[in-house]
């Protein structure tokens, strides 16, 4: 099983990124997906997660209205568009899959990525 994030880096105040979490080695479209990240010295912190059919979505408070996820089961891929990027956004942003429903709690995925670093500039 491989989770790869990639589409991080350095961006000023307000700009955008789009990150991409691309699968292998397990049936993707049986499997609910989530973003998350952890900034230096914090806990990790639910961001979005998305069902495995794509029509249900649910986004932590803090992004709701700025940051939109997406899945493309043909390609095995989850998006995390990212858009009026603050500085407080600024952290390692971790990609997840589930087996079951889409869920907020870290704990309760299967398979994580490594991590793509976002950082936001002021």
């Amino acid at each position: 099983v491989k989770l790869v994030e990639s589409g991080g880096g350095l961006v000023q105040a307000a700009g955008s990124l789009r990150l991409s979490c691309a699968a292998s080695g397990f049936i993707f479209d049986d499997y609910a997906m989530g973003w998350f990240r952890q900034a230096p010295g914090k806990e990790r912190e639910f961001v979005a997660t998305i069902s495995w059919t794509g029509d249900n979505t649910k986004y932590a408070d803090s992004v709701k209205g700025r940051f939109s996820m997406s899945r493309d089961n043909a390609k095995n891929t989850v998006y995390l568009q990212m858009n009026s990027l603050k500085p407080e956004d600024t952290a390692v942003y971790y990609c997840a899959a589930r087996r079951v429903g889409p869920a907020t709690m870290p704990g309760r995925y299967d398979y994580w990525g490594q991590g793509t670093q976002v950082t936001v500039s002021s």
